[in-house]
């Protein structure tokens, strides 16, 4: 295992972070408790130290899994981050958005079910048209300051979004966002033209989720549909025409092509692209096996030229912006 610093925390991280959004019963594809915690074992053995959940995972159950599985070794050893911003509850609409309200009893719950007294990596799912962002710095500089988070994240939004929210905190004197967690693989570069510069001049460490485009640079486009997942995951079924689209299914090939040159696989090729990219620290890996998850920690061991590198770009055109909603 290979490790870095997470952003301007200065806290040691994996480069490889293990996401536990396969934890859970919403969807068949899904880990029960069981294998949950055999794939944090196996994780832990790897040396991973990083995991990210969230609180509309499952309702609440990846959380409970990780933190039932984590809990069997010493918990300072791993950085843990969740998220919140989708309701929780249908009959409750205070459940959701980033309210004063939402992230208080949110987070409450959120430490509840991890087992934990403090979340280290504390996320906002998305951004909420409908709070003020000066009121949702506050509410979360709140948290750090009672010993509940340590470090506060952001996930996917328009970098001029990303940009006020860095600049209310710089003007309240409050905790700012020492990460984005941001839509960023092979098929879906779009991060590039805003947000990642904004994330390098701001110190601000980068943990791409879908680092391999949810399984569609993980095999041969043609053989996509034969997966249990491509058969059960309606988020799938509504990107995958992005991920298809101007130069996609030609990146696809491309790394399918770099795979068998190099004898590795195709997720491995994928990931090792994220891992030679300066600005990105730690991809967030979801998987459903020991086997696949292995494989991701190998990715550590693929060295890509830099003509490696634009050969697996340079089919690459703009595709509409996905990922915010």
């Amino acid at each position: 295992m290979e490790y870095t610093t997470l952003g301007a925390t200065g806290t040691t991280v994996s480069r490889i972070c293990l996401g536990c959004n396969s934890f859970g019963s919403q969807h068949g594809w899904m880990l029960d408790a069981e294998v949950g915690r055999d794939l944090v074992e196996r994780a832990v053995d790897l040396g991973v130290t990083f995991f990210d959940t969230a609180n509309v995972y499952s309702k609440g159950e990846s959380e409970s899994i990780l933190g039932e599985a984590l809990s069997a070794y010493d918990r300072d050893r791993f950085v843990v981050g969740t998220k919140l911003y989708y309701p929780m509850r249908e009959d409750d609409p205070s459940s959701g958005g980033l309210s004063r309200k939402a992230i208080e009893q949110e987070l409450d719950a959120s430490l509840d079910r991890l087992g934990m007294e403090t979340v280290d990596l504390y996320q906002i799912h998305r951004w909420d048209d409908d709070t003020p962002i000066k009121t949702t710095m506050r509410a979360l500089d709140d948290a750090v300051r009672r010993g509940k988070v340590r470090y506060l994240g952001a996930s996917s939004m328009w970098a001029h979004q990303f940009a006020d929210a860095l600049a209310t905190s710089d003007r309240l004197g409050t905790e700012r966002f020492a990460t984005m967690q941001n839509h960023y693989n092979l098929a879906y570069r779009e991060e590039e033209r805003e947000m990642l510069p904004l994330c390098a001049r701001a110190n601000v460490g980068v943990i791409p989720w879908s680092p391999l485009a949810r399984g569609y640079l993980a095999r041969p486009d043609d053989e996509l549909a034969t997966t249990r997942r491509a058969e059960t995951d309606d988020i799938l079924e509504g990107r995958i025409d992005v991920y298809r689209a101007n130069g996609g299914r030609e990146v696809n090939e491309r790394v399918e092509e770099l795979a068998a040159e190099k004898g590795v696989k195709m997720a491995q090729i994928a990931l090792a692209w994220h891992l030679h990219r300066d600005e990105v620290t730690a991809p967030i890996v979801g998987t459903t096996s020991v086997e696949h998850l292995e494989d991701a920690v190998e990715a550590l061991d693929v060295k890509l030229s830099a003509s490696d590198v634009a050969y697996l770009e340079e089919p690459y055109e703009p595709v509409p912006v996905t990922g915010h909603e």
